[in-house]
Protein backbone atom coordinates (compact mmCIF):
# COMPACT_ATOMS: atom_id res chain seq x y z
CA UNK A 1 0.00 0.00 0.00
CA UNK A 2 1.26 3.55 -1.06
CA UNK A 3 -0.96 6.43 -0.67
CA UNK A 4 1.49 8.96 -0.96
CA UNK A 5 0.57 12.61 -0.30
CA UNK A 6 0.16 14.15 -3.74
CA UNK A 7 -3.16 14.85 -5.61
CA UNK A 8 -5.51 12.28 -6.48
CA UNK A 9 -8.33 14.09 -7.81
CA UNK A 10 -9.79 12.51 -11.07
CA UNK A 11 -12.68 11.26 -13.07
CA UNK A 12 -14.95 8.43 -12.03
CA UNK A 13 -13.92 7.24 -15.37
CA UNK A 14 -10.25 7.00 -14.51
CA UNK A 15 -10.76 5.85 -11.01
CA UNK A 16 -13.04 3.17 -11.92
CA UNK A 17 -10.87 1.92 -14.77
CA UNK A 18 -7.66 2.29 -12.82
CA UNK A 19 -8.63 0.34 -9.58
CA UNK A 20 -11.80 -1.64 -10.04
CA UNK A 21 -10.93 -4.97 -12.33
CA UNK A 22 -13.14 -8.31 -13.28
CA UNK A 23 -13.18 -10.80 -10.44
CA UNK A 24 -12.42 -8.21 -7.87
CA UNK A 25 -13.84 -7.93 -3.91
CA UNK A 26 -15.47 -4.58 -3.38
CA UNK A 27 -16.24 -2.89 -0.74
CA UNK A 28 -19.57 -1.09 -0.76
CA UNK A 29 -20.24 1.96 1.08
CA UNK A 30 -23.83 3.40 2.65
CA UNK A 31 -26.34 1.73 3.79
CA UNK A 32 -30.32 1.54 2.80
CA UNK A 33 -30.89 4.25 1.45
CA UNK A 34 -27.99 6.72 2.62
CA UNK A 35 -24.77 7.94 1.35
CA UNK A 36 -24.57 4.70 -1.58
CA UNK A 37 -22.02 5.51 -3.35
CA UNK A 38 -24.43 5.30 -6.69
CA UNK A 39 -22.15 7.55 -9.14
CA UNK A 40 -19.44 4.76 -9.05
CA UNK A 41 -21.77 2.31 -9.03
CA UNK A 42 -23.02 3.75 -12.47
CA UNK A 43 -19.70 3.72 -13.79
CA UNK A 44 -18.51 0.27 -13.00
CA UNK A 45 -22.31 -1.10 -14.87
CA UNK A 46 -21.06 1.56 -17.81
CA UNK A 47 -17.29 -0.72 -18.12
CA UNK A 48 -19.01 -3.97 -17.78
CA UNK A 49 -16.52 -4.98 -15.09
CA UNK A 50 -17.52 -8.37 -13.82
CA UNK A 51 -17.58 -11.45 -11.93
CA UNK A 52 -17.82 -9.17 -8.76
CA UNK A 53 -18.15 -10.31 -5.39
CA UNK A 54 -20.11 -7.66 -3.51
CA UNK A 55 -19.35 -6.88 0.03
CA UNK A 56 -20.77 -4.69 3.42
CA UNK A 57 -23.28 -4.02 5.57
CA UNK A 58 -26.76 -3.32 3.82
CA UNK A 59 -25.82 -3.67 0.50
CA UNK A 60 -29.05 -1.46 -1.41
CA UNK A 61 -29.65 0.00 -4.68
CA UNK A 62 -26.09 0.19 -5.78
CA UNK A 63 -25.59 -3.96 -5.18
CA UNK A 64 -28.27 -4.48 -6.70
CA UNK A 65 -27.82 -2.72 -10.05
CA UNK A 66 -24.53 -4.41 -10.40
CA UNK A 67 -26.54 -7.79 -9.93
CA UNK A 68 -28.95 -6.75 -12.31
CA UNK A 69 -26.73 -5.94 -15.14
CA UNK A 70 -24.79 -9.54 -14.57
CA UNK A 71 -21.63 -7.86 -13.40
CA UNK A 72 -22.14 -9.24 -9.49
CA UNK A 73 -21.61 -13.74 -8.79
CA UNK A 74 -21.59 -13.28 -5.10
CA UNK A 75 -22.58 -11.31 -2.12
CA UNK A 76 -21.62 -11.59 1.28
CA UNK A 77 -23.66 -8.87 3.38
CA UNK A 78 -26.38 -8.61 6.01
CA UNK A 79 -29.03 -8.25 4.15
CA UNK A 80 -30.38 -6.71 0.88
CA UNK A 81 -33.11 -4.00 0.97
CA UNK A 82 -34.07 -0.51 0.25
CA UNK A 83 -35.54 0.13 4.20
CA UNK A 84 -39.51 0.64 3.70
CA UNK A 85 -39.19 0.40 -0.79
CA UNK A 86 -38.63 -3.25 -0.35
CA UNK A 87 -36.06 -6.03 -1.09
CA UNK A 88 -33.31 -5.76 -3.85
CA UNK A 89 -35.52 -7.50 -6.41
CA UNK A 90 -32.88 -8.18 -8.96
CA UNK A 91 -31.17 -9.86 -6.05
CA UNK A 92 -33.65 -11.71 -4.59
CA UNK A 93 -34.30 -12.86 -8.08
CA UNK A 94 -30.70 -14.14 -8.94
CA UNK A 95 -30.82 -15.88 -5.67
CA UNK A 96 -33.90 -17.35 -6.85
CA UNK A 97 -32.61 -18.76 -9.89
CA UNK A 98 -29.41 -19.88 -8.96
CA UNK A 99 -27.20 -17.84 -10.54
CA UNK A 100 -25.60 -15.81 -7.51
CA UNK A 101 -23.31 -17.15 -5.00
CA UNK A 102 -24.48 -16.08 -1.59
CA UNK A 103 -23.56 -15.94 2.03
CA UNK A 104 -25.15 -14.74 4.87
CA UNK A 105 -24.16 -13.17 7.70
CA UNK A 106 -25.39 -10.29 10.58
CA UNK A 107 -24.74 -6.70 10.27
CA UNK A 108 -22.07 -6.84 13.27
CA UNK A 109 -20.71 -9.93 11.80
CA UNK A 110 -19.44 -8.41 8.37
CA UNK A 111 -18.39 -4.88 10.48
CA UNK A 112 -16.47 -7.34 12.53
CA UNK A 113 -15.05 -8.86 9.62
CA UNK A 114 -13.65 -5.43 8.12
CA UNK A 115 -12.28 -4.82 11.96
CA UNK A 116 -9.75 -7.99 11.71
CA UNK A 117 -9.16 -7.04 8.08
CA UNK A 118 -8.22 -3.11 8.77
CA UNK A 119 -6.39 -5.09 12.04
CA UNK A 120 -4.39 -7.12 10.06
CA UNK A 121 -5.82 -9.95 11.65
CA UNK A 122 -6.66 -13.46 10.35
CA UNK A 123 -10.37 -13.44 11.90
CA UNK A 124 -12.01 -11.74 14.21
CA UNK A 125 -14.29 -13.99 17.63
CA UNK A 126 -17.70 -13.22 18.19
CA UNK A 127 -20.56 -14.62 20.26
CA UNK A 128 -23.65 -12.60 18.33
CA UNK A 129 -24.01 -15.50 16.15
CA UNK A 130 -24.20 -17.98 18.76
CA UNK A 131 -27.99 -19.67 18.78
CA UNK A 132 -28.58 -18.06 15.12
CA UNK A 133 -30.15 -19.74 11.99
CA UNK A 134 -27.28 -17.97 9.86
CA UNK A 135 -24.65 -19.67 12.06
CA UNK A 136 -26.60 -23.27 11.68
CA UNK A 137 -27.44 -23.28 8.68
CA UNK A 138 -24.05 -22.36 7.28
CA UNK A 139 -22.35 -24.77 9.15
CA UNK A 140 -24.92 -27.48 8.63
CA UNK A 141 -24.14 -26.45 4.82
CA UNK A 142 -20.81 -27.28 5.06
CA UNK A 143 -19.82 -23.22 4.48
CA UNK A 144 -16.18 -23.30 5.83
CA UNK A 145 -16.56 -19.59 6.59
CA UNK A 146 -17.38 -19.93 10.17
CA UNK A 147 -15.86 -22.01 13.22
CA UNK A 148 -16.57 -22.22 17.05
CA UNK A 149 -14.14 -22.72 19.05
CA UNK A 150 -14.32 -22.93 23.24
CA UNK A 151 -12.75 -19.98 25.08
CA UNK A 152 -9.56 -21.27 25.73
CA UNK A 153 -9.47 -19.56 29.08
CA UNK A 154 -13.13 -21.02 29.56
CA UNK A 155 -13.96 -24.17 28.11
CA UNK A 156 -17.40 -23.77 28.43
CA UNK A 157 -17.52 -20.79 26.30
CA UNK A 158 -17.95 -21.19 23.34
CA UNK A 159 -16.65 -18.35 20.55
CA UNK A 160 -17.30 -17.98 16.82
CA UNK A 161 -14.24 -16.66 14.51
CA UNK A 162 -15.61 -15.07 11.41
CA UNK A 163 -13.17 -14.83 8.68
CA UNK A 164 -11.39 -11.09 7.60
CA UNK A 165 -12.89 -9.17 5.11
CA UNK A 166 -10.37 -7.39 3.10
CA UNK A 167 -12.02 -6.31 -0.21
CA UNK A 168 -9.45 -5.43 -3.58
CA UNK A 169 -11.69 -2.04 -3.43
CA UNK A 170 -13.82 -0.43 -1.77
CA UNK A 171 -16.48 2.12 -2.99
CA UNK A 172 -17.58 4.68 -0.81
CA UNK A 173 -19.67 8.33 -1.13
CA UNK A 174 -18.56 10.94 1.38
CA UNK A 175 -19.90 14.51 2.07
CA UNK A 176 -15.81 16.79 1.78
CA UNK A 177 -12.61 15.21 0.79
CA UNK A 178 -9.37 17.34 0.30
CA UNK A 179 -7.36 16.47 -2.89
CA UNK A 180 -4.69 14.27 -0.87
CA UNK A 181 -7.79 11.48 0.07
CA UNK A 182 -8.93 13.25 3.46
CA UNK A 183 -12.70 12.00 4.08
CA UNK A 184 -15.03 13.81 6.01
CA UNK A 185 -18.21 11.92 6.74
CA UNK A 186 -20.80 13.15 8.35
CA UNK A 187 -23.71 11.86 10.00
CA UNK A 188 -23.87 7.85 10.05
CA UNK A 189 -20.24 6.06 9.17
CA UNK A 190 -21.54 2.17 9.54
CA UNK A 191 -18.71 -0.03 8.44
CA UNK A 192 -16.92 2.17 6.00
CA UNK A 193 -13.83 3.44 8.12
CA UNK A 194 -13.20 -0.71 9.04
CA UNK A 195 -13.95 -1.78 5.27
CA UNK A 196 -11.73 1.38 3.68
CA UNK A 197 -8.64 0.66 6.55
CA UNK A 198 -8.90 -3.35 5.12
CA UNK A 199 -9.36 -2.59 1.49
CA UNK A 200 -6.01 -2.57 -0.90
CA UNK A 201 -7.83 0.16 -3.06
CA UNK A 202 -10.31 3.12 -2.44
CA UNK A 203 -11.95 5.08 -4.63
CA UNK A 204 -13.95 7.87 -2.54
CA UNK A 205 -16.47 10.22 -4.13
CA UNK A 206 -17.58 13.43 -2.46
CA UNK A 207 -20.41 16.29 -2.67
CA UNK A 208 -17.63 18.83 -1.79
CA UNK A 209 -13.70 19.14 -2.94
CA UNK A 210 -12.33 21.18 0.78
CA UNK A 211 -8.70 23.01 1.22
CA UNK A 212 -5.99 20.52 2.70
CA UNK A 213 -5.60 23.54 5.06
CA UNK A 214 -9.28 23.37 6.12
CA UNK A 215 -8.82 19.53 6.78
CA UNK A 216 -5.38 20.95 8.95
CA UNK A 217 -7.86 23.69 10.75
CA UNK A 218 -10.36 20.58 11.84
CA UNK A 219 -8.42 17.27 11.88
CA UNK A 220 -11.09 15.84 14.47
CA UNK A 221 -13.61 15.95 11.52
CA UNK A 222 -11.46 13.70 9.15
CA UNK A 223 -13.37 9.80 9.22
CA UNK A 224 -10.39 8.63 6.96
CA UNK A 225 -7.11 10.01 6.37
CA UNK A 226 -5.32 10.12 2.79
CA UNK A 227 -3.15 6.91 3.50
CA UNK A 228 -5.97 4.93 2.67
CA UNK A 229 -7.45 6.46 -0.56
CA UNK A 230 -6.52 5.74 -3.90
CA UNK A 231 -8.71 7.91 -5.64
CA UNK A 232 -11.06 10.72 -5.24
CA UNK A 233 -13.97 11.74 -7.48
CA UNK A 234 -15.46 15.18 -7.49
CA UNK A 235 -19.43 14.25 -8.22
CA UNK A 236 -22.05 16.56 -6.55
CA UNK A 237 -25.33 14.58 -5.83
CA UNK A 238 -23.08 11.54 -6.05
CA UNK A 239 -25.60 9.27 -3.85
CA UNK A 240 -28.68 9.97 -6.00
CA UNK A 241 -31.36 8.88 -5.46
CA UNK A 242 -29.83 7.60 -2.00
CA UNK A 243 -29.87 10.51 0.47
CA UNK A 244 -26.46 11.96 1.72
CA UNK A 245 -26.90 13.60 5.18
CA UNK A 246 -26.50 17.74 4.83
CA UNK A 247 -26.78 18.16 1.49
CA UNK A 248 -29.77 16.07 0.43
CA UNK A 249 -32.87 13.38 0.81
CA UNK A 250 -33.58 10.05 -0.87
CA UNK A 251 -35.55 10.87 -3.79
CA UNK A 252 -38.50 8.76 -2.83
CA UNK A 253 -40.09 8.99 -6.84
CA UNK A 254 -36.75 7.57 -8.03
CA UNK A 255 -36.79 4.65 -5.98
CA UNK A 256 -39.99 3.52 -6.33
CA UNK A 257 -39.52 4.02 -10.37
CA UNK A 258 -36.75 1.78 -9.61
CA UNK A 259 -38.37 -0.76 -7.81
CA UNK A 260 -41.06 -1.56 -10.39
CA UNK A 261 -38.90 -1.67 -12.82
CA UNK A 262 -36.21 -4.05 -11.05
CA UNK A 263 -39.01 -6.05 -9.70
CA UNK A 264 -40.80 -6.32 -13.45
CA UNK A 265 -37.43 -7.53 -14.53
CA UNK A 266 -37.14 -8.08 -18.29
CA UNK A 267 -37.42 -5.20 -20.65
CA UNK A 268 -38.78 -2.51 -17.91
CA UNK A 269 -35.16 -3.65 -16.00
CA UNK A 270 -32.99 -3.22 -19.08
CA UNK A 271 -35.02 -0.18 -20.29
CA UNK A 272 -33.96 1.47 -16.59
CA UNK A 273 -30.05 0.39 -17.38
CA UNK A 274 -30.25 1.84 -21.05
CA UNK A 275 -32.22 5.10 -20.58
CA UNK A 276 -30.10 5.78 -16.94
CA UNK A 277 -27.04 4.38 -17.26
CA UNK A 278 -25.65 3.20 -20.77
CA UNK A 279 -27.11 6.22 -23.09
CA UNK A 280 -25.23 8.29 -20.49
CA UNK A 281 -21.84 9.65 -20.71
CA UNK A 282 -21.22 9.90 -17.01
CA UNK A 283 -23.27 10.40 -14.08
CA UNK A 284 -24.35 14.00 -14.30
CA UNK A 285 -25.97 13.23 -17.77
CA UNK A 286 -27.62 10.72 -15.56
CA UNK A 287 -29.01 13.84 -13.29
CA UNK A 288 -30.00 15.73 -15.94
CA UNK A 289 -32.33 12.98 -17.54
CA UNK A 290 -33.25 11.49 -13.87
CA UNK A 291 -34.16 14.48 -11.60
CA UNK A 292 -34.71 18.46 -12.96
CA UNK A 293 -33.66 21.62 -10.85
CA UNK A 294 -36.98 22.13 -9.35
CA UNK A 295 -36.61 18.69 -7.67
CA UNK A 296 -33.26 18.99 -6.60
CA UNK A 297 -34.25 22.36 -4.56
CA UNK A 298 -37.16 20.14 -2.85
CA UNK A 299 -34.92 17.13 -2.11
CA UNK A 300 -32.09 19.84 -0.13
CA UNK A 301 -35.16 21.74 1.18
CA UNK A 302 -36.37 18.19 3.28
CA UNK A 303 -32.67 17.55 4.31
CA UNK A 304 -32.60 20.95 5.88
CA UNK A 305 -36.32 20.43 7.72
CA UNK A 306 -34.39 17.04 8.81
CA UNK A 307 -31.48 18.86 10.24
Amino acid sequence: MNRKSSNKVMSAAEAVERFVHDGATVGMGGQSIGRCAMALTHEIVRQGIGDLTLVGCNLSMSMDLLVGAGLARRTECGTGNLERFGTAFRWRRAIEAGTLEVEDYSHLAMASRFLAGALGLPFMPSKSLLGTDILHKQMEGGSDSFRVIDNPWNPDEPVVLLPACRPDVSIVHAQKADELGNVVIEGFTTQEPEMVRASSSVIVSCEELISSEEIRRYPDRTTVPYIFVDAVVVQPWGSYPTSTYGCYEHDAEHLRRYQVCARSGGEAYESYLREMIHERPDFDSHLDGAIGEPRRRELEESMRRLM
